[in-house]
C-alpha cells in the first residue's frame, strides 16, 4: 500500500517543480509582444488594457485622418478599445542623403507589435486591397502598403498579434516572424532586450509602460536629447531605461547607466540646477498670473515633486503626478487630432 501511494508522489512531485519553475520563468520573462521586435536600437512597451481600465481613455472622442477611418470602417478594428499591448522598436539607419548643416545624420524608423482582438478575414481582405506586393514568409503573409510616399510592411502572425515596420528592407519583419515560429519562452528576443530588461524598474508593481534603449533617438538634436527646446545633458546615444505605472497617480522612474560613477554624478549635478531653474522660473510664472491656471499649477507640483539620486553607475530621476494634474496637463495641451496608434510604422520619427 505504501509502495501505490509512494510511487505516485515521487512522480508528482518533479511534474509539480517543473511546473512551477516554467510559471516562474513566464512571470520573470519580458512580454511575448517585446520578445518579437527585431533588432533595434531602443523599444517601448505599453499595456494598453491595464491603462484602459484605470483610465478608460477608450470612452474619449477620438478624431482620425481620412485614411485611418477608412482602415477602421474596412477592417472594424478600433485600436482605443482593441488594442491591449503595444511594443515598439526605434532603429537608427544613418543618412544616405548629403546632409546640411544641423540635419539630422541619421533617421528613425520603426517596427511594431500588436495585441488585440482582430477579425483576420477583414483585415486580410483590407490588406489584399490596397498592398502593391504581396510575399509570403515562413508561411505567413506579408503585405507591403504604400502610406503617403514611404512602404509599410504588415503580417498577422496570430490570431491577436500584428506586426508592422517601415524599415526600408525586409529584414526586421522577416525577424518577427521567425520569432514568432519560436516556441514559447526559447526565444529572449532582441540583445537589448535581453541585456538589460532586468533593468527595468517596477516601481514596486510591474509597469504598464517601460522602455530601454537610447530612448533619446525621437528627441535627438545635434548629437545631444533635446526636449521642448531644452537641451540636456545627456548624448543622444546614452543608455537610459524607463518605466510609467498608474494606479490613481502616474509614476515615472528614468534611469542613466553612466559609463561610471563620475559621469552619473555629473548627470545628478546637472539635472539638479535644470531642475532648480525651471522650478524658480514655474514659481515666478504663477506670481505674475491674476488668475492661477491649472496646468501651471500642475506642471509646477510636478517638478517640485521629482527627485533625482545617484547610485553608483545609476543616475535615477523618479517623478509623479495625480489624476487632477494630468487632467489640468491634457485639458491645456490637447491635439486638434488624436491619431490612433496602429499607423504610428506609417511615418518616420
Amino acid at each position: 500500500m505504501r509502495k501505490r501511494t509512494l510511487i505516485p508522489l515521487i512522480i508528482a512531485v518533479p511534474v509539480i517543480l517543473g511546473l512551477g519553475f516554467a510559471l516562474y520563468q513566464r512571470a520573470e520573462a519580458p512580454p511575448e509582444a517585446a520578445r518579437l521586435l527585431p533588432e533595434c536600437d531602443a523599444m517601448v512597451y505599453v499595456k494598453l488594457n491595464t491603462l484602459r481600465s484605470a483610465t478608460h481613455f477608450d470612452s474619449s472622442p477620438v478624431t482620425r485622418s481620412p485614411y485611418f477611418q477608412q482602415f477602421v470602417d474596412a477592417t472594424g478594428i478600433v485600436p482605443e478599445r482593441d488594442l491591449d499591448e503595444l511594443a515598439l522598436a526605434m532603429h537608427r539607419v544613418p543618412a544616405t542623403e548629403p546632409r546640411k548643416p544641423g540635419s539630422p545624420i541619421a533617421e528613425v524608423f520603426t517596427s511594431e507589435v500588436f495585441v488585440g482582438r482582430f477579425d483576420g478575414q477583414r483585415l486580410t481582405h483590407y490588406l489584399s486591397s490596397t498592398a502593391s506586393s504581396r510575399e509570403n514568409y515562413a508561411g505567413v503573409d506579408i503585405f507591403t502598403v504604400p502610406v503617403d510616399g514611404e512602404i509599410l510592411r504588415v503580417a498577422q502572425l496570430g490570431y491577436d498579434i500584428i506586426a508592422i515596420s517601415n524599415m526600408p528592407q525586409a529584414e526586421q519583419i522577416h525577424s518577427m516572424v521567425d520569432r514568432s515560429r519560436a516556441s514559447g519562452l526559447s526565444s529572449p528576443g532582441s540583445s537589448l532586450l535581453a541585456a538589460h530588461y532586468a533593468d527595468v524598474p517596477q516601481l514596486p508593481l510591474p509597469a504598464q509602460a517601460w522602455g530601454i534603449g537610447h530612448i533619446g533617438l525621437p528627441f535627438s538634436q545635434n548629437g545631444y536629447i533635446t526636449v521642448m527646446g531644452l537641451q540636456l545633458p545627456l548624448p543622444e546615444d546614452t543608455d537610459l531605461i524607463a518605466s510609467l505605472r498608474y494606479s490613481g497617480s502616474l509614476h515615472l522612474r528614468v534611469v542613466e547607466i553612466a559609463p561610471n560613477d563620475e559621469a552619473a554624478q555629473h548627470t545628478v549635478e546637472t539635472l539638479t540646477t535644470i531642475l532648480n531653474i525651471l522650478r524658480a522660473l514655474g514659481a515666478e510664472n504663477l506670481q505674475a498670473q491674476p488668475a492661477r491656471d491649472p496646468a501651471a499649477v500642475a506642471m509646477h507640483d510636478i517638478l517640485s515633486s521629482a527627485t533625482l539620486a545617484q547610485h553608483g553607475k545609476r543616475a535615477e530621476l523618479d517623478a509623479a503626478a495625480t489624476g487632477e494634474e494630468m487632467k489640468a496637463l491634457s485639458a491645456a495641451h490637447r491635439p486638434d487630432a488624436g491619431e490612433s496608434p496602429l499607423p504610428a510604422g506609417a511615418s518616420k520619427k
